[in-house]
């Protein structure tokens, strides 16, 4: 069976050559004699895998040296926890929501301490993100919170707010690798892979040194603490092996494609398509302001339930997969990550085109 175009949010869309390569080493890795995933993560062969994939990420985002790279297991959610349990020194933060993955860290970061609510886009079902220039934030809080790109609203960060000197955490789990950033402007980043950049089960946390401390929230167990793992290297126990070495393929993939710079360039062109024509068109409406509209994900409705779902039923047996919206948006959403090619939104825009001319 041919390989469909898949719109999934998450776990998403990877390069068809990381697929490919990993299918021919399934078997042999690098004349081991056995697969990744049998190998043994004290063994050489795996130490060079891991050793290469965080030297190609710190490559691709240029990342300082006073930044740790961890490759941790579990997902962003696990991250709600880990994050107050490491940082929260002072028991207070200030988080501003702008969807449900936001909402959800800052629910968390209250078991631990005064979470505190700077800004949100509730209002209008998280379709902008607010105003973030001049923020009540206090000298007793210990971070500023976001979730950069909204996988399930479709609203994306497009400057950073004004955090008044503290330091900034931000989930990236939806736009990790889709552009080059500026790592200096966060105290801590981190990402859930299966977005943007690999299999579930993997979180990759890059935070600077000066944050890693011993003096985590009393109850921290040692697994969650972000020292254990910075002092050795991301093997203190057995990472997801195999997850990280199919991350390492995709960030080898990002460099031959040109870095960031250049994925940011794709991904702009990706989406213009789209958003060109949820622009003009008169069936189609895109949901999200239009400044604060992400590359990667793009909900979008009708305004009529009924025809939602025979678009989503159709575009299924069009080999358009995955294009149901998130329940508290309803309608449809398409995630186009980087390993979205451009022939798939074409073929996306081609078949809502002929939808509309049979359904106006």
């Amino acid at each position: 069976m041919a390989r469909i175009y898949n719109f999934s949010a998450g776990p998403a869309v990877l390069p068809e050559e990381v697929l490919k390569e990993a299918a021919a080493e399934m078997l042999d890795y690098n004349g081991t004699g056995m697969s990744v995933m049998e190998m043994s993560h004290r063994s050489k062969a795996y130490d060079t895998i891991i050793k290469e994939a965080e030297q190609d990420l710190r490559d691709l985002l240029n990342i300082p040296e006073n930044y740790k790279v961890l490759f941790l297991q579990g997902g962003a959610s696990l991250v709600f926890a880990s994050v107050p349990m490491n940082l929260m020194k002072n028991r207070k933060a200030g988080y501003i929501l702008t969807g449900q993955w936001a909402k959800k860290a800052f629910a968390e970061a209250k078991i631990y301490g005064e979470a505190v609510e700077l800004a949100s886009s509730a209002d209008k079902t998280f379709s902008y993100i607010p105003d973030c220039s001049d923020l009540p934030i206090t000298d007793d809080m210990d971070y500023v919170y976001i979730c950069e790109n909204n996988t399930i609203y479709g609203t994306k960060f497009h400057t950073l707010p004004d955090t008044k000197g503290k330091p900034l955490v931000a989930d990236l789990s939806s736009c990790f690798l889709s552009e080059p950033i500026d790592v200096t402007k966060y105290g801590m980043l981190y990402a859930g892979v299966q977005k943007n950049v690999g299999p579930a089960g993997v979180q990759i946390v890059i935070i600077r040194e000066d944050l890693i401390s011993d003096e985590c929230l009393p109850g921290t167990p040692t697994m969650m603490k972000y020292k254990t793992h910075a002092d050795n290297d991301s093997l203190y126990n057995t990472p997801p092996t195999y997850g990280i070495y199919i991350c390492g393929k995709v960030f080898k993939w990002l460099k031959k494609m040109g870095g960031l710079q250049a994925m940011k360039e794709y991904n702009e062109k990706k989406a213009k398509i789209l958003y060109d024509f949820l622009d003009e068109s008169k069936l189609f409406k895109g949901t999200v302001r239009k400044e604060d509209r992400s590359l990667m994900n793009v909900p979008f409705v009708t305004g009529n339930e009924e025809l939602d779902a025979k678009f989503v039923k159709e575009a299924k047996a069009a080999g358009l997969e995955s294009l149901k919206g998130h329940r508290t948006v309803g309608g449809m959403r398409a995630s186009i990550y980087n390993a979205m090619p451009m022939e798939g939104v074409e073929k996306l825009v081609e078949f809502m085109k002929k939808f509309e001319k049979e359904n106006l």
